[in-house]
């Protein structure tokens, strides 16, 4: 992958569809990018002054020595053009351009398993029983690292000696939170759209929302607060046009979701037999996948 397209992808707020305008402004040159000056930049919808400048500041050369060091440690990049990349996640308009991944990434159907980082004793169980009979069924269970509910369905997948995949909202070298630093290195694979060793930080805590949500046929909000981070998950999930599932609790999140169109079932074992059930969701023909504009270096 050319160090030169990995520092255009990392330019802070420069997402897949701003990146897809500069590509059609420039007419494909990547050199062409990299070299025009701030005014010559802002002239494409979306570049304001900072992204502008923030491309002028690229050092390609700071990045390919990056690179080396990243794949040093197992890191991998896996780019739009790449077949590993999630199929599902590929079909979004803001989809990540890059993805960093330390471990592996399997392919097969995902659930994502969310909620509340202060859960009652409950919820929990029943996150970690939810992910254990789906993982055993032979589904990938998605969540965040977070403690509270993305623990449990962590951990609920590892039981079952299933596959399960984290999305970060920081690094996949810096692990957050630090306490979840063993869970990390049990996980199939850390994802993130994030440089490898940068800190967490709450816009991309919330991003990495899209990415949980995107990458999966089902979201399941085991219990959340109205005001809670998997409301984000759920929100982009019904964006993304996925299947958002929660249980029937008076926790206030879960009731909002309920409201707002999300299915609703009684207990773990319901959830379980709905998710299971589910029909496949059918793949989009590569004239259709919005991505393919971008350029496959």
């Amino acid at each position: 992958m050319s160090p030169a397209w990995v520092a255009l992808c990392l330019v802070e707020h420069l997402g897949a569809k701003k990146l897809r305008a500069l590509w059609t402004h420039f007419n494909g040159d990547l050199a062409a990018i990299l070299t025009a000056d701030e005014r010559s930049l802002m002239r494409v919808p979306g570049i304001g002054v900072k992204i502008a400048a923030a491309i002028c500041r690229i050092d390609v050369t700071a990045t390919e020595q990056a690179i080396a060091r990243w794949e040093n440690a197992g890191v991998k990049l896996i780019s739009l053009a790449d077949p590993a990349y999630p199929a599902l996640l590929r079909r979004l308009d803001d989809a990540p351009p890059l993805l960093f991944l330390r471990g592996d990434l399997p392919q097969g159907r995902c659930a994502a398993v969310v909620g509340t980082r202060q859960p009652r004793p409950e919820s929990l169980l029943m996150a970690k029983r939810i992910a254990y009979e789906l993982a055993k069924r032979g589904w990938i269970i998605v969540s965040g690292l977070a403690l509270g509910i993305d623990t449990g369905g962590h951990m609920g997948a590892l039981a079952a000696n299933g596959k399960t995949l984290a999305v970060l909202g920081n690094g996949v070298l810096s692990i957050y939170p630090p306490e979840n630093k063993t869970l990390a290195g049990a996980v199939t694979g850390l994802i993130s759209e994030a440089p490898p060793e940068s800190h967490p930080s709450r816009t991309q805590l919330v991003a990495r929302n899209r990415v949980i949500s995107g990458m999966c046929e089902a979201v399941i909000v085991v219990q959340t607060d109205h005001d809670g981070g998997a409301m984000h998950a759920a929100r982009r999930a019904f964006e993304q046009k996925r299947r958002v599932f929660t249980l029937d609790m008076d926790a206030t999140g879960n009731q909002m979701l309920a409201g707002e169109g999300a299915t609703l079932l009684p207990d773990a074992d319901a959830m379980i037999e709905a998710v299971a059930g589910l029909e496949e969701c059918e793949p989009v023909s590569e004239e259709t996948e919005p991505m393919t504009q971008l350029p496959l270096i």
